[in-house]
């Protein structure tokens, strides 16, 4: 993983109360119009406490965030290029998603919006 890359997620999981966070995997998400990501769990990493970065890059995007069953309410978060989102702890296995996106351009990233996800997987 690029240095930058992992000085990103080091901050920013430092500045969400993740002291000592060391990621170890990055996750390059491309999307086009109308696709999403279904609600879901993250369960695969060895370490359940090491939080789970994103950051978003280019088109707006509505994030969802659950609660711990698929069942629970769901907020939408519209996440603009630049955001960063860090969850662990008491919130490492919320369901969270997606929504379909929208047709688009952006300067950056012309109609393809990019997430970037930081985890800590062995």
């Amino acid at each position: 993983m690029p240095a930058a890359f992992l000085n990103l997620a080091v901050c920013a999981a430092a500045e969400a109360g993740f002291a000592q966070y060391d990621s170890d995997a990055c996750l390059i998400n491309r999307y086009f119009a109308r696709a999403k990501l279904g609600l879901h769990q993250d369960r695969d990493e060895k370490d359940a406490w090491a939080p789970i970065g994103s950051v978003s890059v280019g088109l707006p995007a509505i994030f969802l965030w659950g609660g711990k069953r698929r069942s629970d309410p769901v907020r939408r978060l519209r996440v603009e290029n630049g955001d960063i989102a860090v969850w662990g702890g008491p919130a490492r296995f919320v369901y969270h998603g997606v929504a379909p996106l929208q047709d688009g351009r952006h300067a950056l990233t012309g109609a393809v919006p990019i997430n970037l996800t930081f985890r800590r997987v062995f």
